[in-house]
Formats: C-alpha cells, sequence, structure tokens
C-alpha cells in the first residue's frame, strides 16, 4: 500500500506541473467523467487522507539516511540477503515470490530491494543515535559485570535417552536414568578415577568426548546453567552434583580461567551489545531517532493537514511502543 501511494502521490505532483488540461478555477484537471471532472488537487488531498503523511515520511527518510550514511554496501549485501530468504521460503511452500511481490504493491524486486535497504539504514542511523547516548559509566559498568576471561575446562554430557516422539512418562524416566548415571560417575571422580578417561567412555558430548572433554567455555557462548557452574568452580575443581541443562546433564571441571580482556580491546563489542540491549529494551529508539534527525534537517511540513497527520503518526507510534515496553518490562520481571 505505501508504495502505491508513493507512485500515486509521485504522480500527481508530476501531473500538476505539466501542460495538462485546466479547470476554470485554474486547477488541473487530472481525470473527467460524464458530469464529474477531478483535479489533481482534490485526488492529492484525498491521498492525504490515506496515509500521506507515512508517504511523506519515507521520502523523507530514505533522503536523510542516505546523507547519513554514505556506502550501500553492507545495506546491498543485507537486502540481497532477505531478499533470498524470501525466495527460498515462498519456494518452500510452493507460491509465487512475484506475485506475492505484486499483491503487497511492489512494481518488481528492485523495488522491495529499495525498501529494504532504506528500512537497514534505518537501523543503522538508530544504532548511532543510541550510540551518542552511551557514556563511559556505562561502558565501565558492562565491562565489570559481562566481560570474562575465557575458562579452560573440561565436561561429562549424559543426554536423556528419549525422543521427541517419547511419552512424558518415558521422558521423565529418561531424564531420571541420565541423572543417575552422572551421579555414578562422580562417584568414581571421588574415588580418583581419571576424569578424560570417563569422558571418552561415556560423554554424549561426541565434538569432545574425543578429546577428554577438554573445551574452552566463553561466556554468552554456552548455555548459562553451564556458564554459572564454571565460573563459580575454583581451578582443579569439578561439579559435585550433575549440572543440568537442555542438553542433559554435566559433570564440569575447570582447568583455569584466563585474564579478561584489555577494555581497550572489546570496546567496540561493548558498545555494540548495549546498543542492541537498549534498543531491544526500547521499542521506541528508531521512531526517536528519526524524529531527531529530521529535525537535524530542518524538516518542517507546509501543509497543516499532513503536519497533523504526522504529528498523530509519531505520537501513536510512541505510545504503542510505550506500551509495548511496559509489557516487555513486567514480563521479564514476571
Amino acid at each position: 500500500m505505501k508504495k502505491k501511494l508513493l507512485i500515486g502521490c509521485a504522480a500527481v505532483l508530476m501531473l500538476a506541473g505539466c501542460g495538462t488540461a485546466t479547470l476554470k478555477n485554474g486547477e488541473k484537471l487530472i481525470a473527467k467523467m460524464d458530469g464529474k471532472k477531478i483535479s489533481a488537487e482534490e485526488l492529492f488531498d484525498e491521498m492525504k487522507k490515506q496515509g500521506g503523511a507515512t508517504v511523506l515520511t519515507n521520502m523523507v527518510d530514505d533522503y536523510i539516511v542516505n546523507k547519513e550514511i554514505k556506502t550501500d554496501d553492507d545495506a546491498k549485501s543485507y537486502a540481497d540477503s532477505q531478499l533470498n530468504n524470501y525466495k527460498e521460503q515462498y519456494k518452500s511452500y510452493g507460491m509465487d515470490f512475484n506475485a506475492a511481490l505484486l499483491n503487497a504493491g511492489y512494481e518488481n524486486e528492485d523495488a522491495f530491494k529499495k525498501v529494504l535497504i532504506l528500512e537497514y539504514k534505518k537501523k543503522v542511523v538508530s544504532e548511532n543515535y543510541v550510540k551518542e547516548s552511551i557514556t563511559d559509566d556505562d561502558i565501565n559498568a558492562y565491562y565489570e559485570e559481562n566481560i570474562y576471561g575465557d575458562i579452560e575446562a573440561k565436561h561429562i554430557l549424559i543426554s536423556p535417552k528419549a525422543d521427541d516422539k517419547a511419552s512424558d512418562e518415558d521422558k521423565q524416566k529418561a531424564e531420571e536414568e541420565a541423572k543417575k548415571k552422572a551421579e555414578k560417575l562422580i562417584k568414581k571422580l571421588d574415588k580418583g578415577e581419571d576424569f578424560e578417561k570417563i569422558a571418552k567412555e561415556n560423554s554424549d558430548d561426541k565434538g569432545t568426548a574425543s578429546k577428554g572433554g577438554k573445551l574452552t567455555v566463553t561466556y554468552g557462548s554456552v548455555v548459562d546453567e553451564f556458564w554459572d557452574a564454571t565460573n563459580k568452580l575454583e581451578d582443579g575443581k569439578y561439579t559435585t552434583e550433575p549440572v543440568k541443562t537442555e542438553y542433559g546433564y554435566h559433570i564440569i571441571y575447570r582447568i583455569k580461567q584466563k585474564d579478561k580482556p584489555k577494555l581497550s580491546k572489546v570496546k567496540d563489542d561493548i558498545i555494540d551489545k548495549i546498543v542492541d540491549k537498549k534498543l531491544e529494551e526500547d521499542t521506541t529508539l528508531q521512531t526517536k531517532a528519526l524524529v531527531e534527525l529530521r529535525k537535524k534537517y530542518n524538516f518542517k511540513i507546509s501543509d497543516s493537514d499532513l503536519q497533523k497527520s504526522y504529528n498523530k503518526s509519531v505520537d501513536s507510534a510512541l505510545n504503542t511502543s510505550d506500551k509495548q515496553n511496559s509489557e516487555n518490562t513486567e514480563n521479564s520481571s514476571n
């Protein structure tokens, strides 16, 4: 619909400036029938009511983001990737992607790709907007709370032997058996048996079993339960109770932890993670960023009806997002 409106408004503006027929009141004639004539001005006024402010801001934002972002390389790569994903999805369902594009109001793939590029650039300028609000205190706090040195460790995984089609009763029985087996292996360790030997003979993690269960544990690269248990262990100690995760029951042995990387080496990554977190927690930020950018470029609307529609659309976006943010906060606290 947005695409159709954009084409329609552009057509009105072009026709209004061309050598078309003129009505007695000086307005440009755009269509006529028996007993009725429609001017370009009438059509424009009607289009204003049907999403004109949205079309206008899309045109404005397209200009602004292209001024703010000098290269299209990343945006084009993103658009190509998304376009291919859409094609594969439609193909997998036996649907005609080109027909879907036409039904959605896009003339062709290139037209749709332009929309994807615009959306990508909007996201980038929103991220840049958030970055400007990040302080050194924010960065230092994230560094202290979330950056750790990698941990050299070993583990043994015992997975429940039940597939997705098994009954709840069978799944529960498999869980209990896996836990009991892990507990028996811990008792063997307590008696002094070799951890790596036990891992090679028993671990269901085939990627590490052949190496005696050895792996490098990086914060964020493993499930929380595994990380928390490993991080709490002392060097040279193993978990005395099986650690349950979505994969099964783990016995974890901590070898040693490396020093955390210097702040200078991870600062850019930290900023990116803070930005992602802020955008996830506050869905109004993209709207706020674009509104502020429009102000920066001295965007002004001369038409009072379009101005009212624009204000209403911005307020609606901010209020809707605020409601979603409140619901997300409430859900996360529960």
